[in-house]
């Protein structure tokens, strides 16, 4: 049986105009990988309402499931909540449950619960809330889109509460090569091996180091034992 499969969507200008990195992806690619759901897309767009709708629906309908970053704090350029309920057609406003959340929090804080704020219990009809033990504001799931905060801190924590409840495939394995030849070397072989081994993956990734060029080629795959047989016959036919 095949993986399920997964597409991210990261919302923010702050990403595309360059001012922050974002370290979303790679933390949400390698979660994804323990579990064996193949992450096969990222887009990134703007803080557009168009643009975050039309990519959602489009995500949605060709993955099994849609992980969000970005848009959903108190600020009024925090728009994905609405947007996403509108890409489903679900009517959104402050529910009772993730207004408790906020309550609690703020009022063991100290701080008030402002109309701000209030912003951040704003969820759509018919969706799950997703636990967020770092500032307590929630995320949630519609259908099979996972919206989540940007910041790195909360958004691990709601990919921690959101994964342990979904389906599981195989795990992704894989091994590495060191080769210290150009690629135009070692490419006709990785040809043929791959030619040998259409279940896997095998990549090669070029570096220059004090002028001499080689490659890392990596061999993926979810039976370790193809994995292991295409590295041991790769090394022999390159005598490493």
């Amino acid at each position: 049986m095949a993986n399920p499969t997964a597409a991210m969507l990261v919302i923010g200008d702050e990403i595309l105009s360059g001012r922050t990195r974002d370290a979303n992806m790679h933390y949400l690619a390698g979660e994804l990988t323990k579990l064996g759901i193949d992450l096969k897309e990222v887009r990134v767009v703007s803080d557009e309402a168009a643009a975050i709708e039309a990519a959602v629906k489009a995500l949605s309908a060709t993955h099994d499931h849609v992980f969000t970053s970005g848009g959903i704090g108190p600020t009024h350029d925090d728009i994905t909540a609405d947007c996403i309920a509108r890409a489903f057609d679900a009517p959104i406003d402050i529910r009772d449950d993730a207004r408790a959340l906020l309550e609690a929090h703020y009022e063991k804080s100290g701080l008030e619960l402002n109309a701000a704020r209030l912003r951040m219990a704003r969820v759509p009809d018919g969706a799950a809330l997703i636990d967020n033990p770092v500032s307590t504001a929630p995320g949630f799931t519609i259908e099979n889109v996972h919206v989540m905060a940007g910041v790195p801190s909360v958004f691990q924590a709601m990919v921690a509460s959101v994964l342990h409840g979904l389906t599981r495939g195989s795990p992704l394995l894989s091994q590495t090569l060191r080769v210290d030849r150009g690629e135009g070397d070692i490419a006709a072989t990785l040809s043929v091996l791959a030619e040998d081994f259409p279940d896997l993956s095998i990549g090669s990734y070029p570096f220059q180091v004090n002028g001499v060029f080689g490659s890392n080629v990596v061999i993926r795959g979810t039976d370790g034992a193809r994995v292991d047989a295409a590295t041991t016959r790769l090394a022999k036919e390159l005598d490493l």
